[in-house]
C-alpha cells in the first residue's frame, strides 16, 4: 500500500500527518508540485528482470510520456534482494540531492521511498507498484530501496546522459526513517 507521511524537517520522529488513501497522498504532493498517479501495472515484470523486457513490455506507456513531457531517455533500474551489489547501489540514491530536471519513475513491480524536502517540510513516500512519481527539477530528495530491494521501475529523463545528481552535502537524510524490507508472511 502506498504511503505519504509529512514531517516537520526538525521532527523525524513523528509525522504531522499520514496519508493511506491514493487521492490523499496526490493531493497532498500536488500542493508542493509533484506528480503523483497511479497506474495499472498490467504486464507481469519481475524484479531482475532486464532493461528491455521492461522497455517492450510497456513501449506505448514510455511512448506517451516521452511525447507529453519532451523526455529524450529511457531506463530501468531493476534489483533483486540477492544483487550482489545491492548495498553500494542503495548507498548512491541515500544523500540528498537535486536534478537539473524532473524525475520521473513508474514503479512496474515492487516498492521504493521517496524522501522530498520541500519548505521545512519532508515528505516520505513509499511508492508501490502501478505508482507514478515526477518529482520537479531542483527538488531536495533521496531514495531508499531497504536492505533487501526488490523493485523494478522506469524512469525517464530530458537529459541523454540520463540520471545526474547534484549532492546537497546536507546530513538530513540520515535523520529520517529508512525503508523497511517487507516482512515475509509464512504459512
Amino acid at each position: 500500500m502506498s504511503r505519504l507521511r509529512i514531517f516537520d524537517e526538525s521532527r523525524p520522529q513523528s509525522p504531522l500527518a499520514e496519508h493511506l488513501e491514493h487521492a490523499s497522498i496526490a493531493h497532498e504532493l500536488g500542493k508542493v508540485g509533484v506528480r503523483f498517479e497511479q497506474w495499472e501495472a498490467s504486464q507481469p515484470i519481475a524484479p531482475g528482470a532486464s532493461q528491455d523486457e521492461v522497455i517492450t513490455a510497456y513501449r506505448s506507456d514510455i511512448d506517451r510520456l516521452m511525447a507529453e513531457k519532451g523526455y529524450q531517455a529511457v531506463d530501468v533500474i531493476s534489483l533483486a534482494p540477492d544483487h550482489p551489489d545491492r548495498a553500494v547501489l542503495r548507498q548512491k540514491f541515500l544523500s540528498e540531492h537535486t536534478h537539473s530536471e524532473d524525475e520521473v519513475r513508474f514503479f512496474v513491480a515492487g516498492s521504493g521511498q521517496f524522501t522530498l524536502h520541500i519548505n521545512a517540510k519532508v515528505y516520505d513516500i513509499l511508492c508501490e507498484q502501478g505508482d507514478l512519481i515526477g518529482v520537479p527539477d531542483g527538488t531536495r530528495h533521496w531514495f531508499d530501496m531497504s536492505e533487501t530491494p526488490s523493485f523494478v521501475a522506469i524512469r525517464l529523463f530530458t537529459n541523454k546522459e540520463g540520471w545526474v545528481a547534484n549532492f546537497t552535502g546536507d546530513d538530513i537524510a540520515q535523520r529520517f526513517p529508512r525503508m523497511q524490507p517487507r516482512q515475509t508472511v509464512t504459512g
